[in-house]
């Protein structure tokens, strides 16, 4: 059960990492035991046209970057989703897509239920802080029969932590949908920098505030150092490992033992998944 708005406001006040770092660890084994899955995602940019890769190790298949039109967004998607051979298709910004239909002058829904037509099965990521109305468009997503990847943060609002995570934790109970949060920010304003402490103390505190399945960290966007301490604070889930088996660093530094290995190392047992969250056996 979550922690009340008067113990998070205690807790995020608090300088006792260690403490607060067992208590979310705590909470996290309850729901998930040793268990730490993660994803490998081959990426594709998203101008229609250009090429589409799809390593044999890819659990997911993720559309980047903000699309320039409607038609264009579909195009692309349908391209992708011929190429995937059944892989999950994930893509998108919901920000991006409540902007794109504003300017086509078309309905969210509709958008979503165009571009789920065309062979998206995922939304990539649901930035809470740029989306205009996180609830409606959240459920946009649901009635449109496409999943949510992730909520994320885009960038560190000016707001306490506290504030932040009990509003997430009530949109949550809102919408029920959400199956994985990032709690570390996609962007990082380099005249205020967080430090790894700060890191490791907002991913304990997502933990401990907001009732989702999986506390998530990006791989591809922290790195392992970080990541393995995630792990170890309340974090269950590893994003954006890459799907490219580059072994000219020697097997030890191709991405999977990496990942593998470093979750090995903070006393967890790795289990691979796709983009729907099923385990791949190998």
């Amino acid at each position: 059960m979550p922690v009340t708005d008067a113990e998070l406001v205690a807790l995020a006040a608090t300088h006792d990492i260690i403490t607060l770092g067992m208590q979310a660890d705590d909470v996290r084994r309850a729901r998930h035991g040793p268990t730490t899955t993660f994803v490998r995602v081959a990426e594709v940019a998203v101008g229609p046209g250009q090429p589409i890769v799809v390593p044999p190790a890819a659990g997911e298949l993720r559309i980047t970057g903000t699309p320039a039109s409607r038609s264009g967004a579909i195009e692309r998607t349908a391209e992708v989703a011929r190429a995937a051979r059944g892989l999950p298709v994930s893509g998108f910004s919901l920000a991006d897509l409540e902007a794109l239909a504003g300017r086509e002058r078309v309905t969210l829904r509709a958008l979503l239920e165009e571009l789920r037509a065309a062979g998206l099965e995922l939304v990539a990521e649901a930035p809470f802080d740029r989306l205009r109305d996180a609830r409606r468009s959240i459920e946009e997503v649901n009635i449109a029969g496409l999943a949510l990847a992730r909520l994320t943060i885009d960038q560190l609002p000016a707001i306490e932590a506290p504030v932040l995570l009990t509003q997430i934790a009530m949109l949550q109970r809102e919408v029920a949908v959400i199956r994985a949060f990032a709690p570390l920010p996609r962007r990082v304003n380099p005249a205020a920098p967080t430090t790894g402490y700060d890191d490791v103390k907002r991913v304990a505190l997502a933990r401990l505030a907001v009732e989702v399945p999986s506390i998530q960290v990006d791989w591809a966007l922290y790195g392992p150092k970080l990541a393995q301490v995630a792990l170890t604070v309340g974090a269950d889930d590893i994003d954006a490992v890459s799907a490219v088996d580059d072994l000219s660093d020697g097997r030890r530094r191709a991405p999977l033992e990496e990942v593998m290995r470093n979750i090995r190392a903070a006393g967890l047992e790795p289990l691979e998944r796709n983009g729907r969250f099923e385990p791949i056996t190998r």
